[in-house]
This record gives structure tokens, C-alpha cells and sequence, in this order.
């Protein structure tokens, strides 16, 4: 059974704590839009805009792996913004650009490439406001039947080529089209006027963007700034309102829940089994599973929630309950590491009052956790200043440190007691333990750091937040 208590506890410790529109505005943030995507001949992205949005935009759709084409490098001392991605007078100026791409973004094409080859679909946008309701492509799904609690509601489908009614509708020139059949979104030449949503066609899986720079124009010495208001429409593969990025976690956590149940059934017949053996640390192993069966379940339900309805007020208040479920776990498990590492049940019968400062720090870690949870959910990242989210991050970030101190310090007090009293099987399993945690801690380092250069060099391609002017 001991070997099985490990097996429930590793499980505890690794176990993860984790049709789509986007809002786009004219804001600085709001630049780009992007979002990994499943494909097949139904999938496909829209844009629109708000019936009072107006003025001009430059406006690009792509997938990642041609992001490396977008711009022109224009600094190599510059490293907030060494790319040019818009074309004005000023880059025409600089031979950056030809004049009949004024207002677009840049392709900066290697030789033998054309923008056929790649995944581009690029336009000066103009944007007439006080159009008509039937025009202002506020809702880009067609939804036809009912749904219920868990399941999307409705069908969201593809028109046909032919048809040119419904927001979702094909609005390119067919004639234009046809003269590009080599590419299945052909850019436009000219200023696009919008009118209806404009359609991008997704047939490859891929991670892609929609990238939205206001340009202002200069008229009779006077600058017309864009205002515009829309939604960016992800429309995947499946049938909902999840991320592509986000919908393997309902099979996940349903799978996730399966596993724990059944470790969780055979925990408590073994538990029963062994009734009157059991130790302290069991009672507290014995929570934690329960506890793990529970947050499968919400997770499970909460991703299944916002794949039928999208994110509102209900998918906020079922989110903060996972939050606190993924609190109380994670202190939990630092607090049975803790205990384990203090021997508990293996070298010592009882903690006396150790026991109550383990579960203060316990508590302490569990509401600093809801806190930041609750935090992320509520706070907006883009308004928020840097000081109110280190109040947030600041408390558990103490908490943490300290479990992690006080385990590393006790392991190796119960190791070194355990070799002076030449208690070799018992030695050998702390010695494991250290181990472990070891090797997880450089797994999180190594994690990190790749992440972060990840991060990093995404946001140099995606750093689009230039406002542009000519005369």
C-alpha cells in the first residue's frame, strides 16, 4: 500500500491546474486578434465592424508561419520596432514601399515568392459609418435549432459559393477570384470597401491573425482618425464557442475524471481493506483524491459550459468556483509534501504544534490563491497597473516560497536523522522524494525559460501598434 500512496500523491502533485469571437476595438492592444485553428472545408474566419465604425484601416489576415514576411525590416539598432509594417508616404518615401500600396501592410516576399505561395490576405479597408443594420455584421454565426446546457446551440455552416445572403455570406469578387484561382482568399485591389463581413477561408490547421493597424488620413488640414468597433469570428472544425486551443480539455478533463474515479474507488476499497491501519497522513491522502475527483468534474463541466454559450457573467462565476477548487488543491498538496517531508506517519507518530503552523501556511496559501484567481478573472490585464496585479501575485508568491523552504529545509532534516539511525528503507523512499522534487524543479526552470523566449519572440513579430499618417 505504501508504494500505491506515492503513485495517488506523484498524481496529485503533476495533476494540470488548467465558435470563438474576439472583440476588436481601436485600441493599441486590440492591434491583433489570433487563435490556433482546427480545419476543414467548413472553417473559416470573419470580420466585422460596427454600423457607426469609420475611417480607414490597414488589415491583414494570416497564418504564423508566414509572419516572418510581414513588414520590412527597416532598423537593426531599433529593437522595439526594427520592422516598417504599414506602407505611408513616409515609407513610399524611403523606397520601403510603392505608392499603390499606400495603406497596406507590408509583404516583404523572398525572390520567387509570390503572395499566392503564402497565406496573406491584405487590404487598405475603408470603413463608411452609418450603414445599414443589414450590413453591420455584428453577429457572423447563423444559428438554426436549440441547444441545451452543455451542448452549442445551433449549427453554425458555411454558405455556398453562390450565396450571397446572411452574414456569413462570401463577399469577394467571384470575378476577381476566378482571375486568382490560385489562391483561395485573393487580396483586393484598391481601397475595400467594407460593406459586409469579409470572409477568410481556413483549409489548413494552423494558428492564425487578423491584424488591425487605424490609419489616419489628412484631409483639408485636417486628421480623420478611424473609430471602429468589431468582431473577429473563429469558426472551427467542431461545433462551439471554445478556443481551438482550449477544446481538447473537454476530452481531457473528461478522461482526467475517469482515471481519478477509478483510482479514488480502488484508494477507498484498499482504505477499507485496511481500516483499522490506517495513519494520519492516509486521512489527508484520502481528502486530496476526493478532491481531485471533484475539480475534473467542474473543469470538465466548465469547458463544456463555454463551448455552448461562450464567456459571460455564468462562465465567470463557474470559472471562480474551479479557481477555488484548483486552490484548495494545490495547498493541499504542499501541505501534505510538507508534512510528508517533516515525517509524518514515517519517522514521527505526531507533528505536535508543527502541525498547526503547517496548516496556517496552508490556509494562508489557499486564500492567497483565490485571491489571484479571482484576480486574473476580474482584472484586465491591458488597464490594469502593474501595482494592483503585484497585490495580487505578491501574497502567494510569499506563501509558495515559503512551502517550498520549509520542505526543502525539513526533507533534509528527516534524511539526515533517517542515515544516523541507519534506517535504510525508509531513507531510500525520502531519498526518492528528494529526488523528484529536484527534478522537477529543473523541469519547471527549463520550462520557463524556453517559454519565455517563446513569448518573447512572438511579441517582437506581433509588436503592431503603430498609428499611421499621410497626406
Amino acid at each position: 500500500m505504501a508504494s500505491f500512496n506515492l503513485f495517488i500523491f506523484v498524481l496529485s502533485i503533476l495533476s494540470p491546474s488548467f465558435a470563438y469571437e474576439v472583440p476588436v476595438v481601436d485600441a493599441e492592444y486590440s492591434r491583433q486578434i489570433c487563435s490556433g485553428m482546427w480545419a476543414n472545408e467548413q472553417t473559416f474566419i470573419n470580420v466585422s465592424f460596427d454600423a457607426t465604425s469609420q475611417g480607414q484601416l490597414a488589415m491583414v489576415v494570416y497564418e504564423w508561419a508566414d509572419a516572418p514576411y510581414l513588414g520590412k525590416v527597416t532598423s537593426v539598432t531599433d529593437e522595439l520596432l526594427p520592422k516598417t509594417y504599414v506602407c505611408t508616404s513616409s515609407a513610399v518615401t524611403k523606397g520601403f514601399c510603392t505608392p499603390s500600396d499606400l495603406g497596406r501592410f507590408i509583404l516583404d516576399l523572398p525572390s520567387g515568392k509570390n503572395v499566392n505561395d503564402t497565406s496573406f490576405w491584405s487590404a487598405r479597408v475603408a470603413l463608411p459609418a452609418n450603414q445599414s443594420s443589414s450590413s453591420s455584421g455584428r453577429d457572423p454565426i447563423i444559428s438554426t435549432g436549440s441547444g441545451s446546457l452543455w451542448d452549442p446551440q445551433g449549427n453554425n455552416s458555411l454558405p455556398s459559393a453562390e450565396s450571397d445572403k446572411g452574414p456569413t455570406a462570401w463577399r469577394r469578387n467571384h470575378i476577381e477570384a476566378l482571375a486568382l484561382r490560385d489562391s483561395i482568399n485573393p487580396s483586393p485591389t484598391g481601397i475595400y470597401t467594407y460593406t459586409d463581413p469579409i470572409q477568410y477561408l481556413v483549409r489548413k490547421t494552423g494558428y492564425y491573425c487578423v491584424a488591425i493597424v487605424p490609419v489616419t488620413v489628412q484631409s483639408n488640414m485636417e486628421d480623420l482618425h478611424p473609430h471602429y468597433d468589431g468582431l473577429v469570428f473563429f469558426r472551427n472544425k467542431f461545433d462551439g464557442k471554445l478556443p481551438a486551443t482550449d477544446y481538447p480539455k473537454v476530452n481531457f478533463y473528461f478522461v482526467m475524471f475517469i482515471v481519478y474515479a477509478i483510482i479514488a474507488a480502488y484508494w477507498g476499497w484498499l482504505c477499507y481493506r485496511h481500516l483499522q491501519d490506517l495513519l494520519p497522513l492516509q486521512y489527508y491522502l484520502s481528502g486530496l483524491v476526493g478532491l481531485l475527483v471533484i475539480e475534473m468534474v467542474a473543469n470538465w463541466g466548465y469547458h463544456r459550459y463555454v463551448n455552448a454559450h461562450g464567456r459571460g457573467t455564468a462562465s465567470t462565476a463557474f470559472l471562480i468556483v474551479v479557481a477555488i477548487l484548483d486552490a484548495g488543491r494545490n495547498s493541499m498538496s504542499f501541505f501534505m509534501l510538507l508534512v510528508v517531508s517533516l515525517g509524518l506517519s514515517v519517522v514521527k507518530e505526531s507533528l505536535g504544534n508543527m502541525m498547526l503552523k503547517c496548516q496556517a501556511l496552508a490556509v494562508a496559501h489557499f486564500i492567497f490563491g483565490i485571491l489571484y484567481a479571482v484576480g486574473i478573472v476580474e482584472l484586465e490585464l491591458e488597464s490594469t497597473s502593474a501595482l494592483v496585479l503585484l497585490l495580487f501575485v505578491i501574497p502567494l508568491a510569499f506563501t509558495l516560497s515559503g512551502f517550498l523552504l520549509w520542505i526543502l529545509y525539513s526533507l533534509n532534516a528527516t534524511i539526515a536523522q533517517l542515515r544516523a539511525r541507519k534506517q535504510r528503507y525508509k531513507l531510500s523512499m525520502f531519498e526518492k522524494l528528494y529526488h523528484i522534487l529536484i527534478f522537477t524543479v529543473i523541469v519547471i526552470a527549463i520550462f520557463f525559460v524556453v517559454s519565455s523566449f517563446s513569448f518573447s519572440g512572438r511579441g517582437a513579430e506581433g509588436e503592431l501598434v503603430c498609428c499611421c499618417q499621410w497626406s
